[in-house]
């Protein structure tokens, strides 16, 4: 069975890629731009990773983090890796303070963040 990710960016252009990215090596993807178009796709489908964007409009990914954990069934455990442009935000503490599971700063390596997914969905 392949493994269900959701990724949420406000870049078209890094949605599409990274879509590319792990449809090609094998994991079913869905794409939302919007923290509440993320939200709403939770209500629906069951993720078993939601690859974030910090920084969006409206609703950050922080935001996003926050409202997951709080729900109150299974898809409050997902798996969470949030990805930043953001250098300044390497708090060592963003992990603890909002739940994720990993915290990446942009640019990375394409191979290496698959590997961190491959890791982070068997961990």
């Amino acid at each position: 069975m392949s493994h269900k990710i959701l990724v949420v960016d406000d870049d078209i252009l890094v949605l599409e890629a990274l879509e590319e990215l792990l449809t090609s090596s094998g994991y079913e993807v869905r794409v939302a731009d919007r923290g509440q178009e993320a939200l709403d796709l939770l209500d629906k489908e069951y993720f078993d990773l939601l690859l974030l964007d910090v920084v969006m409009p409206k609703m950050t990914g922080f935001d996003v983090c926050r409202a997951v954990r709080r729900r109150d069934d299974e898809m409050s455990r997902v798996k969470i890796i949030m990805l930043t442009a953001k250098t300044e935000e390497r708090d060592s503490k963003i992990q603890e303070k909002y739940g994720c599971d990993l915290y990446l700063t942009k640019p990375i390596d394409p191979g290496r963040l698959k590997e961190l997914i491959r890791e982070t969905l068997e961990g």
